[in-house]
């Protein structure tokens, strides 16, 4: 068996001179809701006590992520900037590149003179700095950790509010990804404004029948 021994760590933002800012995204397969990016700068003198608990926020539980998203916010020294890309973008142009519109967003929203982002993944979005994108790097970087921490606990809480008005689709608990339970409400009650119309699952309930 594989063991990732993988933890994060500032050796990626030590490798940059000045502000570094870590991006991450959540909701890319997601059968409904929009997609969210974070992009986060932590100072490298931040407590070791928050730092600690960082880590890939796929490998957190509820109570944890809901923690370190409240410290993240509540510690002065930590800028947090959050972007989406809508439904509606995300059948316009496809999910790949409103990703990567999310975290052009989020970037935005950061107001700060960076001088090198950070990414998790391979692909690297628009933006007036430069860009560097590493594999697993939300298990690498703190500060990507704490930015996939901040996008999944946003994202889940925009689901959770979603799932109030369209309660047979469990979003409280799928958040908009393809379970058994959704794909059985899908075709007994049909999509949503919420849902991708450009996935396939989506897609085929669309096509009309001959």
């Amino acid at each position: 068996m594989e063991i990732n021994l993988l933890h994060p760590s500032f050796e990626i933002e030590n490798l940059f001179e000045g502000i570094v800012a870590g991006v991450d995204e959540v909701g890319y397969g997601s059968w409904a809701g929009p997609v969210m990016a974070a992009a986060v700068v932590l100072p490298r003198d931040c407590p070791l006590s928050l730092l600690d608990l960082l880590d890939d926020s796929k490998k957190l539980s509820l109570l944890q992520r809901e923690k370190i998203y409240t410290l993240l916010l509540d510690t002065p020294e930590v800028c947090v900037g959050i972007g989406e890309s809508s439904v509606e973008e995300i059948d316009q142009m496809n999910i790949r590149q409103a990703t990567l519109l999310a975290m052009t967003r989020a970037l935005e929203t950061l107001h700060l003179p960076l001088n090198a982002v950070i990414i998790d993944g391979t692909a690297r979005p628009q933006c007036l700095y430069p860009c560097y994108a590493y594999v697993k790097g939300d298990q690498r970087s703190y500060s990507i950790a704490a930015a996939s921490i901040i996008a999944k606990v946003t994202r889940d809480r925009l689901m959770q509010q979603l799932s109030l008005d369209y309660p047979h689709f469990g979003w409280e608990k799928n958040v908009g990804y393809g379970t058994k339970t959704h794909s059985e409400v899908l075709l007994k009650h049909g999509p949503t404004l919420w849902h991708r119309k450009s996935y396939r699952p989506i897609a085929a309930l669309l096509e009309p029948t001959v």
